[in-house]
């Protein structure tokens, strides 16, 4: 898996497949007033798993990228994005104290600072200390800068504390569709996504057998549609049955 990566990753997270719920609400609002040109230029997502919060990401990204190219040609197009997840790709073990900056040198001259899952990384002062000078010139440079972790900037103790109180300074939001409501809309978008007609009933099948993290829903429904497709038969609760494994 790879460290930093370019834009634009996974067609499927745009703006224009991201359901706005109850859940997922204010951090929505808030990403567009950060991707306006006179906006406020930091952003931080918090919440469990499988909220979206990657997904709200890339969208920026995305639109970060084709307003570059757009307007200024920025960065030729592309926005680095680290993923803590796999910092270890970048470092290989090995974290000198004395040594130019390894994430400065991949984010050198990006337009913007993109950081997913932030709570991963790892307890080493040496990394810490370069996260937050990356961070701390992006912010200094006025650039957008947007962050995705698990708790919210006070719980992240494995950050440096610099970091986590200028994470406060900005625009920060919590991620959490795993309410039914919410649940239901995003079935009912990604049914339209798939071209398939999902019954009241099997809608609610799936929202006692799937488990809550989107994931987990968008792979039950493919698998449905595929089955369904497959057999030459309409979407039921008796073929949802077949179709997934009740978890």
């Amino acid at each position: 898996m790879q460290l930093v990566f370019e834009f634009p990753i996974n067609p499927k997270f745009t703006f224009e497949n991201f359901v706005v719920c109850g859940g997922n609400r204010t951090a929505f609002q808030f990403a567009r007033l950060v991707l306006e040109e006179a906006g406020d230029s930091l952003l931080y997502v918090y919440g469990p798993p499988g909220s979206g919060k990657t997904h709200l990401l890339m969208a920026m990204g995305d639109c970060l990228v084709n307003r570059g190219i757009e307007v200024q040609n920025a960065c030729s197009g592309t926005i680095p994005c680290l993923s803590c997840g796999n910092i270890d790709e970048i470092y290989k073990g090995e974290y000198p104290a004395e040594s130019v900056s390894k994430l400065a040198e991949k984010f050198r001259d990006a337009p913007a600072l993109l950081i997913d899952d932030i709570h991963l990384v790892p307890d080493n002062e040496n990394v810490k200390v370069e996260i937050w000078q990356v961070f701390n010139d992006f912010y200094n440079a006025g650039k957008k800068i947007v962050v995705t972790g698990l708790h919210p900037p006070r719980e992240l103790s494995n950050l440096d504390g610099h970091l986590t109180s200028r994470l406060l300074w900005g625009l920060v939001a919590k991620m959490d569709v795993s309410d039914d409501d919410s649940r239901r809309m995003i079935l009912k978008k990604l049914s339209g996504d798939l071209q398939v007609i999902v019954p009241d009933d099997v809608a609610e099948y799936l929202l006692l057998h799937v488990r809550r993290d989107l994931p987990s829903l968008i792979e039950a429904l493919e698998s449905i549609s595929r089955f369904a497709l497959s057999s030459g038969r309409k979407i039921t609760v008796r073929l949802a049955r077949e179709a997934i494994k009740p978890v």
